[in-house]
């Protein structure tokens, strides 16, 4: 009787668990871009520290009649250093965990060998907990099934709650800029009043003392 209750409690929790690391985990949706013969185009994600990003792409040719297009790709921190740079190539791959919190740039353009139109490129950018190579966690630990669902249950919950704590952290720096923006803006209003004032009084003195000179007060 127990035995057959934790198994149908296990089958109920099993859809339960699974919806819910649904919910909470991305989804991977792949980006179209249209390359044109000049020019660049850029992807951009604002991501915070320590957290692994994944992603593919791929030249999507329509024109079998000719070879595939290459394109150039470089990735790029927050602080301008160069995680991922190459060229002449149809597809690729780069991973990196981040190091400094921020935008990471993603820029594609089409090499200069390339006489024809806009060139298609299918981009899949995965971060955090989306990024996880679960297949290889379940082999090296040997779990599946519902512990599997709770081991992602708890990746989403954990990337969520580290999410929070850096979306807090930006609320405090944005929040200490502001008042320090206010105090400035109030203490040149004070030294513009003082100024004001001070030019007045100077104007006021001047004028007095030139008609006192020419005798007309």
């Amino acid at each position: 009787m127990g035995k057959g209750a934790n198994l149908r409690g296990g089958v109920l929790l099993a859809p339960l668990i699974l919806c819910l690391t649904s919910a909470m985990i991305p989804f991977c949706q792949a980006i179209w871009m249209n390359l044109p013969p000049t020019g660049t185009k850029c992807v951009s994600e604002e991501i915070q520290n320590n957290v692994v990003v994944l992603a593919d792409y791929v030249v999507i040719s329509e024109d079998h009649s000719h070879p595939t297009p290459t394109i150039a790709v470089k990735v790029t921190s927050p602080y301008g250093n160069n995680l991922h740079h190459q060229e002449n190539v149809t597809y690729g791959q780069f991973a990196f965990t981040t190091k400094e919190a921020g935008n990471y740039l993603a820029c594609f353009w089409v090499d200069g060998h390339h006489k024809g139109g806009d060139v298609s490129v299918n981009l899949e950018w995965k971060t955090g907990i989306a990024a996880k190579d679960w297949e290889s966690v379940a082999r090296k630990e040997k779990i599946e099934g519902v512990e599997l669902e709770l081991r992602k249950l708890e990746g989403a919950v954990q990337a969520i709650h580290e999410n929070l704590i850096y979306l807090k952290s930006k609320e405090a720096e944005m929040r200490i800029v502001s008042e320090t923006t206010n105090s400035r803006v109030a203490w040149f209003s004070i030294l513009s009043l003082g100024v004001c004032i001070a030019v007045s009084v100077f104007q006021i003195w001047y004028l007095k003392r030139y008609f006192q000179k020419k005798k007309l007060i």
